[in-house]
């Protein structure tokens, strides 16, 4: 539904539609050309997220905010009350609804010199769900696992607004760029956030009521880009990165540099320079060589190639797989690729996190052989197929699996770079760009509270982030000004090679860094080291991580008793003769091992801090370590590993502990 005026122009409408394509454009440039000479009609004006179908907080006095003329008086009616107030000499006006219980849909009318009609609203509670790319993965990124609760989604009261991507390294933005409130239907729940979705749906069908999500996420962003600059003033390393952004002179000739190294230059690709591409069926491959897929090129003969290699195959089809639509699940490729079937190109990925789902026009496969051609390209470490992923083409039932040795060809090799160019200023990634661009224009907005994912990008800075984390949460409490909002956050998965010996890890020293902001009141920790892929940073079990963030919220959030909402978490270590003994909080019904094995991951070492693995039981309540290898033992680690093999302690609650150490 369009908002901001009843009978808006077709003018309006046209610009209307093109801003909510723009990500870039600036708040106040969008502001200036919508409104042309509003300050002499005095229309009245909304911020983006104030519009149809939105829900607002219940239970509490309701900010409401946007602009008009100078002095102009602006009345609100919602819900049988009348509200009034006069805007300011800049033109901004702000007043506060009283507190509505849960319910609706409500009608609001705001009017100065024009009148503006909203419709659909719903009361209920409202979380700012933010991060990086695991909280951006919408839904449809994980179509194949939860395709039922897609098909099936039919609440009008779970919503999300997403917020538009706009970064500003300079200052805060006025107002969002676009978008719009969205309710979970077959439809558009497939562009929703799966971990707030999840714990949207979670809350609602606990509490039975509305659950607007406001996301504000992007893929890659370190902690330092969605906080304040008055935040980061205390460290000094960012303060000298925001005083260089505001060198206008030197951002523009960095990214000019930066945009003419990139520029393409003529193909190079023998298999796409020849009189026949490497893709056309009428091709006939000469001097190829057999690789395996799935399987990375640097493991199968092939030296540190960076550059684009060609993979080939005949596929024999079923006539039943004929005729109609399938698709190609190709797992993960690193970096990039481009699928041919039969000569025609059917899709094509630019870089490596996302699986490689594509769809096949219904008439393109035949029965019988089918020639398959991939261009995969690498652009440093190790190139091809990732294993462990589903690999295989299927339509109706049928199903024709991709695995095994296809034949491959290199296209071209990319020359090492000797004198590399600074690469370009990635705005979304600077500090405090995220927070003027996405947090600054929505402050005034009233919430129930916060759920963060983010960290993987800050893995390897785990000292800084133990203050960068406590920063965030001050600050974004400080400036919604709502006491001390609720903060939910996940500490990482597992992720990478499994270690099989105790070593130091980043990723381990990274989660401890995250659980220290648990001393911070009114805080929750989704522990999420069970739920992760050892080859893939965005794990596809995005469900049981928004199930652990709402069964934080029942009890940081909602107050409830009388059941356990985390893992067991550290508490203490005593040392008694020749073994430690270890306590926890969140205990729940009792310890466990989740897999009724004997408890795994425990570590243990002497002053001289040389780990060994442990034997370690569960006894009164509390671990006991120990190891004929360490008669005088100091320190114990669980699960301190990158990606631990099993760690299997956990409560009777089936939560799993989080990793720790006694080493600090």
């Amino acid at each position: 539904m369009q908002q901001n005026t009843v009978r808006s122009s077709p003018m309006i409408r046209l610009f209307t539609n093109t801003l909510q394509t723009s990500r870039l454009l600036p708040a106040a440039l969008a502001i200036t050309t919508l409104l042309g000479t509003q300050t002499t009609s005095a229309q009245v004006k909304l911020p983006r997220l104030v519009r149809d179908s939105m829900i607002l907080q219940r239970d509490t006095k309701v900010s409401l905010w946007g602009w008009a003329s100078p002095k102009e008086k602006v009345t609100v009616r919602f819900n049988n009350k009348r509200y009034t107030t006069t805007t300011a000499a800049d033109g901004k006006w702000r007043l506060w609804l009283a507190p509505t219980p849960a319910g609706g849909p409500y009608m609001m009318e705001i009017a100065g010199s024009n009148k503006i009609e909203l419709k659909d609203i719903l009361v209920g509670d409202v979380y700012l769900c933010a991060g990086q790319s695991n909280m951006v993965h919408q839904m449809n990124l994980h179509s194949v696992r939860y395709a039922n609760d897609i098909a099936t989604a039919n609440n009008p009261q779970i919503r999300q607004f997403w917020i538009p991507y706009v970064n500003d390294m300079n200052a805060t933005r006025a107002d969002l760029a676009g978008g719009n409130w969205k309710w979970a239907n077959p439809e558009d729940v497939r562009n929703f956030s799966a971990v707030a979705y999840f714990f949207a749906r979670d809350i609602n069908e606990r509490y039975k009521v509305p659950i607007g999500i406001i996301n504000a996420s992007i893929g890659g962003t370190p902690i330092e880009s969605w906080i304040s600059e008055e935040a980061l003033q205390t460290f000094p390393n960012f303060v000298s990165t925001i005083q260089r952004n505001r060198d206008t002179a030197y951002i523009n000739t960095l990214q000019r540099n930066a945009s003419a190294a990139n520029k393409p230059g003529p193909v190079k690709d023998k298999g796409l320079t020849g009189l026949q591409h490497w893709y056309d069926p009428a091709y006939q491959p000469k001097a190829w060589r057999d690789i395996a897929i799935p399987g990375y090129w640097e493991d199968q003969g092939i030296k540190d190639l960076n550059g684009t290699i060609w993979y080939r195959r005949e596929i024999d089809i079923p006539a039943s797989m004929t005729g109609k639509e399938a698709r190609v699940f190709l797992g993960r490729i690193h970096d990039a690729d481009v699928l041919y079937i039969n000569g025609k190109q059917v899709g094509n990925t630019t870089y490596l996190y996302p699986q490689r789902r594509y769809n096949v026009p219904a008439g393109l496969l035949k029965a019988g052989k089918n020639t398959f051609a991939i261009r995969v390209s690498n652009f440093n470490g190790k190139g091809g197929f990732v294993s462990d992923k589903p690999y295989y083409v299927f339509a109706g039932n049928d199903t024709v699996s991709l695995t095994g040795y296809w034949q491959y060809k290199v296209g071209e090799v990319f020359e090492p770079v000797t004198n590399p160019v600074p690469p370009p200023v990635a705005a979304q990634n600077q500090p405090m760009a995220n927070y003027n661009g996405m947090i600054a224009p929505i402050l005034n907005y009233t919430l129930k509270g916060f759920c963060w994912y983010q960290g993987e990008t800050n893995a390897g800075r785990p000292d800084e982030y133990a203050r960068l984390q406590p920063a965030l949460i001050a600050d974004w409490r400080s400036r919604w000004n709502q006491g001390e909002l609720p903060f939910l956050f996940v500490q990482l998965p597992g992720y990478m090679d499994v270690n099989y010996r105790p070593e130091e890890s980043s990723w381990a020293t990274f989660r401890e860094a995250q659980r220290k902001s648990l001393s911070i009141p009114n805080t929750g920790m989704a522990v999420a080291i069970d739920l992760g892929e050892w080859n893939d940073v965005h794990p596809d079990n995005k469900k049981s991580v928004g199930d652990r963030l709402a069964l934080a919220a029942r009890a940081i959030v909602y107050g409830e008793k009388g059941f356990e909402y985390s893992g067991p978490i550290y508490e203490s270590a005593s040392v008694e003769g020749n073994k430690i003994v270890i306590s926890f909080t969140h205990t729940g019904g009792g310890l466990i091992a989740l897999d009724n094995e004997p408890l795994s991951n425990f570590a243990i070492a002497g002053a001289d801090k040389k780990f060994v693995w442990a034997t370690a039981r569960i006894e009164n309540g509390k671990v006991v370590v120990s190891s004929d290898q360490v008669t005088q033992p100091k320190y114990v680690r669980y699960a301190w590993s990158d990606n631990p093999d099993n760690p299997n302690l956990g409560n009777q609650e089936r939560l799993p502990a989080s990793p720790f150490r006694t080493d600090q």
